[in-house]
């Protein structure tokens, strides 16, 4: 990032507006790749966003005995994808690398070519998805081996609000990364804003206590228009209340439902969390590659960013008006 950028990361009263994506199938050809690359910039074209995230894709069944909905595909080098977006849009992109399956020197190569071969700047490490998986390179050993490394990252972690409300320590986690290194955190997809709106109210608590400035939290909603999607969705282990369910499932349109329920459950989190001065930022993705949830993918992004960029303004006024008062 740039220092503008970084600058802009860190300031509470401004937004930052992602978007999430998966590199092609691994059996893409580069002629295909860059086809692909350009039919999704071509669709943001018309957006004001201000980067995109590229997910490294890993083999979650070690997490859990349930069958996977949409069978797993390896993909693309999330290094060429990352590299290839940003050229084509001039736009930051935030690279995901999944560290569990690489040696210390293996990763610590990756990095290298990653800095040198393909321009990335901006990386968001995740650890093993199960503590059953075979783990080659811990988190905390990745972050360590990123600190000694020669390239100055811009690092990023991960956090999971349904992690918090069944271990309670996610709080702890995110203070423990930020001490570590990292500068910002992307949430899972949110669906159960309770879940998120406790993690946030005890993070701010937290680093109220450690006297630290809270971490860029930058919140993933995702459009939902089917059963199997939601299927999917409770296979990768993202919280969906019962009641939310049947609401989206029982609507005459399950797809415009889901993005009023992200639209709420935005407001519901930005009321109860942009008082304790956390910076937030929005990612938007669809987790299918069917037209109907990417083209909602978008409608949800614009009217998420508008109702964060209001939310924004009125707290920024609040404040003024409290300095004049004073």
């Amino acid at each position: 990032m740039t220092l503008a950028q970084q600058q802009r990361f860190t300031a509470s009263t401004q937004g930052v507006y992602f978007f999430g994506t998966t590199p092609p199938k691994g059996s893409t050809d580069d002629m295909q790749m860059d086809e692909i690359a350009t039919k999704l910039l071509q669709r943001l074209e018309n957006l004001d966003y201000d980067g995109l995230i590229v997910y490294d894709i890993q083999d979650e069944s070690s997490r859990t005995d349930k069958p996977r909905p949409f069978p797993f595909m390896g993909t693309r080098d999330s290094r060429e994808y990352s590299a290839l977006l940003a050229q084509k849009s001039d736009h930051t992109v935030i690279t995901y690398k999944s560290v569990s399956q690489r040696d210390k020197a293996s990763f610590e190569q990756w990095l290298n070519q990653a800095w040198s071969d393909y321009g990335v700047r901006n990386l968001v490490l995740v650890g093993s998805p199960s503590s059953d998986a075979s783990i080659k390179l811990s988190l905390s050993e990745a972050y360590n081996t990123l600190a000694d490394s020669e390239h100055n990252f811009s690092l990023g972690g991960v956090t999971i609000a349904e992690r918090h409300a069944s271990k309670g320590n996610e709080h702890r986690r995110l203070v423990d990364k930020s001490n570590k290194g990292c500068d910002f955190f992307v949430s899972q997809a949110v669906y159960d804003a309770d879940a998120t709106i406790k993690l946030l109210q005890e993070y701010a608590q937290l680093c109220q206590q450690q006297d630290q400035q809270p971490s860029r939290i930058i919140l993933t909603f995702t459009p939902c228009g089917s059963a199997k999607t939601l299927e999917f969705m409770n296979w990768l282990g993202i919280a969906v209340p019962e009641a939310t369910r049947a609401e989206i499932l029982q609507a005459e349109s399950p797809l415009q439902q889901s993005v009023q329920i992200c639209h709420r459950n935005l407001e519901r989190i930005l009321a109860a969390c942009l008082p304790l001065g956390i910076p937030v930022g929005l990612n938007i993705e669809s987790l299918t590659n069917r037209k109907e949830e990417i083209d909602a993918s978008i409608q949800l992004f614009t009217q998420l960013k508008d109702t964060l960029e209001q939310r924004l303004g009125e707290t920024e006024n609040r404040a003024a008006e409290g300095t004049v008062a004073a």
